[in-house]
C-alpha cells in the first residue's frame, strides 16, 4: 500500500484550499457570463450594458404603447434575453407592465427613472439587472467550504483514526493484552511508528514468553537438583549414623559402610561439578581462551580415563581416528564435552557391548560421533535428551543414569565454539550421538603443547 507523507498530505491540503473555491468561482462566471474573460469591461459585460441600453430606450420610446400586448410580449423577450427585470408604473403608480426573470432573485440592482414628456410625468420605471460577480464570488465561498470539509473527512480518516487507535492499542498493551494489532495508514510517518511498535510488541511478546520458560526451567531445576541432592545425602547419613552406633562391628562390614559413604559423597561431587559447569556455561566466553587443539588428544584421553567403567561392564571401543583433527577452542572445555558422551554410551551400552568412536576431518569441519550397542533413545527422549536434567528413566535412578546435564552441557560447550550436536539411533541399533567443530585453520591460534 502507498503511502504519504505528512507534509505531501499538508501540501495537497493546501493546494485543495487554493484551487477549489478558485474553480467554483470560474465555473459560476462562466455560467452567468458564458465567458472565461474576467476583465470588467469584457466583452459580456459590453454586450449587457448595450442591452440594458436598448431596453431603457425602447421604454422611453413606447411610453404610449406600454398597455399594448404585442409590445409587451417582443419587450419580455428583450429582457428575457438581456436577462433584466423591468417595472413600469403610471403617472398614478398603477403597474402596467411587470417582468422578473428566473434568475434574478437576491443577487441584482435597481435602476429607477422617470418618464416625462411634453412637461408632464407619463410614468415611472425601474429597471433590474443582476449584480456583478456575486455569484462567483458566493460559488467561491461554497468552494472553501467544501476544501474545509474534505480535508477535515481526510484527516479525520488519515491521522486521527489511526492515533486513537495507536493509544488505545498502548492502553491495552499496558494493561497486559498481547494480541495488540493495529490497522494499516496511509501516512507514512504513522505507518512507521505502527511498524515500530507491533515490533515492540512482538519482541516483548518473545521476551515474556523466554522468560517464563527460564521462570519454569528454574522451578524444574530447583526440584530436580533438590531430588538429586537429597537421595545421597539421605544415604549417606544413614551409613555414617550406622558407623557412629557401632552397627558395623567387622572390619568387613567397616569397609563396606566406608566405600558407599565414598560412593555417595562422589556422586554428590559429580552432581555438583556438573551444576557449576552448567552453569558457569551461561557466561563462558570461549575466545579468551581459543587455542588450536588436537580434538584426535582429548578423545584418547577421554578413553583412557573412563576406560576402566568400560572394562568392568566387558565393552569393547573401536575407534577412527584421523591425524588431522585441528579445531580451536578451550581445552577443558572441549574435555569435558568429550568426557560427558563417552560416560554417556558407556554408561548405556549392555554388559559385553561395543563402543564406536570417529573422528574424520570434512572440508572446513571436524566431525565425530559415538555409537553404543546400548538400546537407542524412545521418542520422547530424542525430543527432550538434551534439556536440563533431564533422565530418559522415570525413578532417575543414578544406577542407569547421570545427572541428566551431560548432554545438555556437552550441546552448550560445542555451540559455544561454533559446532552443534545431535541424538539418534543408529540403523543396526543402539544411541548414535554426532557432533562437529570448525576445523582450525593451519597456522591459525596458539597451539596447545599441554
Amino acid at each position: 500500500m502507498r503511502t504519504l507523507r505528512i507534509r505531501t498530505f499538508t501540501l495537497i491540503c493546501f493546494l485543495l484550499i487554493l484551487a477549489l473555491p478558485w474553480m467554483f468561482y470560474l465555473s459560476a462566471h462562466l455560467a452567468e457570463t458564458k465567458s472565461l474573460s474576467l476583465k470588467a469591461g469584457g466583452p459580456q459585460n459590453e454586450r449587457n450594458q448595450r442591452l440594458l441600453t436598448e431596453a431603457v430606450r425602447q421604454i422611453e420610446e413606447n411610453a404610449d404603447r406600454w398597455t399594448d400586448p404585442e409590445w409587451q410580449n417582443r419587450m419580455q423577450a428583450r429582457l428575457q434575453e438581456a436577462r433584466l427585470g423591468a417595472e413600469i408604473r403610471s403617472a398614478s403608480d398603477q403597474v402596467l407592465f411587470r417582468f422578473s426573470p428566473e434568475t434574478q432573485g437576491a443577487f441584482s440592482s435597481a435602476e429607477r427613472f422617470t418618464v416625462i414628456r411634453d412637461g408632464q410625468v407619463v410614468g415611472r420605471v425601474v429597471v433590474q439587472a443582476p449584480k456583478s460577480n456575486v455569484v462567483s464570488f458566493h460559488a467561491a465561498i461554497a468552494g472553501f467550504v467544501l476544501a474545509l470539509a474534505a480535508i477535515a473527512a481526510a484527516m479525520r480518516r488519515l491521522l486521527l483514526k489511526p492515533l486513537e487507535r495507536i493509544r488505545a492499542a498502548v492502553l491495552a498493551f499496558a494493561a497486559g493484552e498481547w494480541d495488540v494489532r493495529l490497522p494499516a495508514s496511509r501516512i507514512t510517518e504513522i505507518a512507521a511508528v505502527r511498524d515500530g511498535f507491533e515490533g515492540m510488541v512482538e519482541g516483548l511478546r518473545r521476551s515474556h514468553q523466554k522468560q517464563a520458560e527460564l521462570e519454569e526451567e528454574r522451578r524444574f531445576v530447583i526440584a530436580a537438583v533438590a531430588h538429586d541432592l537429597r537421595t545421597p545425602l539421605f544415604a549417606l547419613r544413614g551409613y555414617l549414623d550406622g558407623l557412629e552406633q557401632g552397627i558395623a562391628q567387622t572390619p568387613e562390614q567397616m569397609a563396606k559402610y566406608v566405600a558407599v559413604c565414598k560412593d555417595k559423597s562422589a556422586q554428590l561431587d559429580r552432581l555438583v561439578e556438573d551444576l557449576f559447569t552448567f552453569t558457569k556455561m551461561e557466561y563462558a566466553d570461549t575466545s579468551k581462551h581459543e587455542r588450536t587443539i588436537d580434538l584426535k588428544r582429548i578423545l584418547e584421553g577421554s578413553m583412557d580415563s573412563l576406560r576402566p567403567p568400560a572394562e568392568n561392564k566387558h565393552i569393547s571401543i573401536e575407534t577412527h581416528l584421523e591425524a588431522e583433527a585441528a579445531v580451536k577452542g578451550d581445552a577443558h572445555l572441549l574435555e569435558r564435552a568429550m568426557n560427558n558422551l563417552l560416560d554417556n554410551a558407556v554408561r548405556h551400552a549392555p554388559v559385553h557391548g561395543q563402543i564406536a568412536v570417529r573422528c574424520v576431518r570434512d572440508g572446513g569441519k571436524v566431525r565425530f560421533s559415538f555409537r553404543d550397542t546400548g538400546p537407542g533413545f524412545t521418542e520422547e527422549e530424542l525430543q527432550r535428551v538434551f534439556e536440563p536434567l533431564y533422565r530418559g528413566e522415570a525413578s532417575r535412578n543414578r544406577l542407569t543414569g547421570g545427572s541428566g546435564l551431560g548432554l545438555t552441557i556437552s550441546r552448550r560447550i560445542l555451540r559455544q565454539h561454533g559446532g552443534d550436536l545431535a541424538a539418534g539411533n543408529h540403523p543396526e541399533g543402539g544411541a548414535l550421538l554426532t557432533g562437529w567443530i570448525p576445523a582450525a585453520e593451519d597456522g591459525d591460534g596458539e597451539r596447545d603443547r599441554e
